[in-house]
């Protein structure tokens, strides 16, 4: 995808027709601007415009748990103790294989550690999301490991040590269910007394109703 994107490209972007695009640019709802007679959009402000949106329309039932069962299960949260941020990762991309959902392994294991490289995902609050999106997966799917210690090697954006981790996989082409539960996990865990809570209790049944919202 280019990064300057006609009216066009935006709208198969997007999914929408070419007239919505059009008439969101002329209201100055979408973020773009005119070269002469023509439209053009960046994509880094078309991409912050989508995920603006939909954490606007996120409700607040799905911003009180993470998500659902069939997303997360109690036998994809673990109790990790001892162990750096790649063992760490490791055993979460491990978790995730066992999905159905899950077609490649080693393709999952290696878009995991590039988006690492990228930047670390510690979002803060002692909490780190490694995620991505790829063909081999084919519906979102999450993991879960806990440490009682802060794990070595997981940077955070406000220097906090990280001490829960929420893998998630999504297919390519999943970006609005994605952020919705990127959203969710973020405005779930930023609760102090869930997140005590959760680091504090070593039964992945009670872990996986708290994080969901039950």
């Amino acid at each position: 995808m280019h990064e300057i994107m006609t009216i066009e490209e935006v709208a198969a972007y997007l999914r929408v027709s070419e007239r919505t695009v059009y008439d969101w640019a002329q209201k100055g709802d979408l973020p773009g601007g005119k070269l002469g007679t023509t439209w053009r959009f960046k994509r880094n402000d078309v991409e912050g415009w989508v995920n603006s949106r939909i954490s606007k329309q996120v409700s607040a039932k799905s911003a009180s748990g993470v998500t659902s069962s069939a997303t997360l299960t109690s036998e994809r949260v673990i109790i990790v103790d001892g162990i750096d941020k790649d063992t760490v990762l490791r055993k979460l991309v491990d978790l995730l294989a066992e999905s159905p959902f899950v077609h490649n392994r080693e393709e999952l294991l290696k878009g995991i550690f590039a988006r690492e490289e990228l930047m670390s995902t510690g979002i803060g609050f002692g909490v780190g999301v490694p995620h991505v999106r790829i063909d081999s997966v084919s519906d979102l799917v999450m993991a879960v490991a806990i440490s009682k210690q802060p794990i070595p090697g997981y940077s955070s954006l406000d220097n906090q040590p990280v001490q829960i981790v929420c893998m998630l996989a999504a297919r390519s082409d999943q970006h609005a269910k994605y952020i919705r539960t990127l959203s969710a996990v973020s405005n779930r865990l930023k609760d102090a007394e869930v997140r005590q809570a959760i680091i504090e209790s070593e039964d992945p049944a009670f872990i996986h109703a708290q994080l969901i919202g039950e």
